[in-house]
């Protein structure tokens, strides 16, 4: 490190491959080479939890997948912020974040029209039985291509479970599709902004009972967890479709597995997973009417240069002494241990 750098990044080994290489083709890592009296390094290795030397002397961190626990900030003097490359973040202990004196923040905003893009292809292929045609073909069983039809999106109602970014950006994507008015639960949003972009309020009862497909676009915390479980499956129409782009363990997957096993409900496609990642075949390998993902369902080249970008310039934005877009423990900043170290470390 250069006598003149006064910011130092680090980078989570998950970025890189084993020989060192980075793994994406673009990350926003151009944004650190305009920027002043900044040096960044990656991780010498990646471990699922981030240990407390591998924070040690560094003032940001781009954070991939690696939990970051109480553990983790034990040597954190010099850290003043964590950007999550992405927008979950219960991965990370914000408790103990603030405690440590250190701001975590998302990229809010950067994943909506992946994510959005990837929910709308899913809905698409369910309904159209794409993986299952794919395999006709492949299997010389042209003639049971009548077994399988399809159903178009038109006159069908989606149900959106969460109305952020994403869910906005999904409604906006199927709008030339001639769907029904589209339903949505989020007890967080009022009605009226619901209303002003085209969809409608409901309670979650009513949204399951009523919709074709029922896609999840909410936060994995204690009051999510479970949220989909066998009661909420037998409200659904037997003809219906779950879709999971969030995050494991906001549907109860035994529950699951046992509805779509049965026929209860015609098909889902998960994205994420209670467990992950999932190194050998799981159960869901064993059904037709499923189509998985490795939490990777929305990753695109767009995807991961508008995510790094968002998270390396909230590492800028601290380097100069501005708060980042997208902190999720905005009150560490009215901590003054916070700003004396804040202070120290930018000046």
């Amino acid at each position: 490190m250069s006598a003149h750098t006064r910011f130092r990044v680090g980078l989570t080994g998950d970025f890189y491959d084993a020989a060192g290489q980075l793994k994406y083709r673009d990350i926003g890592l151009d944004l650190f080479q305009s920027a002043a009296g900044i040096d960044v390094q990656r991780f010498a290795e990646h471990r699922p939890e981030i240990a407390p030397d591998q924070l040690t002397g560094f003032n940001g961190v781009v954070v991939l997948t690696p939990r970051v626990t109480a553990n983790s900030l034990t040597a954190s003097q010099d850290l003043l912020g964590l950007g999550r490359f992405g927008v979950g973040f219960d991965s990370v202990d914000v408790a103990a974040c603030t405690a440590a004196d250190v701001a975590i923040f998302i990229t809010t905003g950067a994943v909506d029209y992946s994510v959005a893009e990837a929910t709308v292809g899913w809905m698409l292929a369910l309904v159209h039985h794409v993986r299952i045609k794919d395999q006709l073909v492949r299997e010389g069983r042209w003639d049971d291509r009548s077994r399988y039809m399809g159903r178009e999106l038109r006159e069908r109602t989606l149900g959106l479970v969460g109305f952020g970014g994403i869910g906005k950006a999904v409604v906006k994507l199927l709008a030339s599709f001639g769907m029904q008015t589209p339903l949505v639960f989020d007890p967080f949003v009022p009605a009226a902004v619901i209303a002003e972009a085209g969809a409608k309020s409901v309670s979650l009862d009513e949204l399951l009972s009523q919709s074709d497909f029922v896609s999840l676009h909410c936060p994995l915390n204690d009051k999510t967890r479970n949220l989909i479980s066998a009661r909420e499956l037998a409200l659904m129409k037997p003809n219906a479709y779950v879709i999971n782009t969030a995050r494991g363990g906001i549907i109860e997957e035994d529950a699951l597995f046992a509805a779509l096993s049965t026929g209860e409900i015609a098909g889902a496609a998960l994205d994420c997973f209670v467990g992950e990642p999932l190194t050998s075949p799981p159960r869901w390998a064993e059904l037709d009417n499923i189509l998985l993902a490795p939490h990777s369902i929305a990753w695109t080249d767009e995807l991961f240069r508008d995510i790094g970008r968002a998270a390396c310039q909230g590492l800028i934005d601290l380097s100069v002494g501005k708060k980042p877009r997208g902190v999720v423990n905005p009150e560490v900043f009215d901590r003054s241990t916070y700003q004396a170290k804040w202070k120290r470390i930018v000046g």
